[in-house]
């Protein structure tokens, strides 16, 4: 895997609610480095839908600090790495509606130049779309079975997970998902030499976009 630190992210929460639980995985040279997760106090209603599907209820959550008090965090993240989520929109549009930019950092997909962006993103969701398009489904949880992953995801899970959110639609439990199947891609004999900005290629949304960006590789 690669030298560059990758930052796998994940967020539960709504646009009511903001974010109620951060959780991400660094990985480095295909090992993981560091993690870390905590709740965080809303900024608005939980609803019960949404306490139904994260399992944070407003009283579980009132007394800790909001999400917008780990901008030193995030901030230094990105300046260390590329960020990557199981689709990453909702991640971006989440660190975005708190804080619009991060501090100027490096494009990763894009050696030598510098953004203020929280992107360009690697996202697992549209790499495994690009890489397996004949798979029905493409859902975190659906990968994470089909690829063998869940004994090793648990295994990793009492180890960096608190005890009660090593389950899905827990943030660092999801981030951890995700990290897994980005670490799985080594293993695969055709992608093995896959450089980091071939998975940039792949995390692009939008044909325009992946055309966008191999074109600027022959520039």
């Amino acid at each position: 895997m690669f030298e560059t630190p990758i930052h796998v992210i994940d967020f539960e929460g709504s646009r009511q609610s903001g974010v109620v639980e951060y959780g991400y995985v660094t990985l480095q040279q295909g090992e993981i480095v560091a993690s870390q997760t905590r709740i965080c106090a809303p900024i608005g209603t939980i609803t019960d839908i949404d306490r139904g599907q994260h399992g944070i209820s407003e009283d579980r959550a009132a007394g800790e600090a909001r999400f917008d008090a780990e901008w030193p965090l995030f901030a230094r993240l990105r300046e260390t790495g590329p960020f990557c989520a199981h689709n990453a929109a909702v991640e971006d549009g989440f660190l975005r509606a708190v804080w619009s930019y991060p501090r100027t950092s490096p494009n990763f997909s894009e050696p030598g130049q510098s953004t203020t962006s929280w992107g360009p993103w690697l996202d697992t969701l549209y790499i495994y779309r690009s890489i397996y398009p004949q798979l029905e489904q493409h859902k975190l949880q659906v990968l994470i079975t089909l690829f063998e992953l869940q004994a090793a995801l648990d295994a990793q899970a009492v180890v960096i997970c608190p005890a009660e959110r090593r389950h899905y639609h827990c943030a660092l439990y999801d981030a951890l998902a995700s990290a897994l199947l980005l670490r799985r891609l080594s293993e695969e004999p055709t992608l093995a030499e896959a450089t980091l900005r071939w998975l940039f290629l792949q995390s692009s949304a939008s044909d325009a976009a992946r055309e966008n960006m191999g074109q600027q590789e022959l520039l």
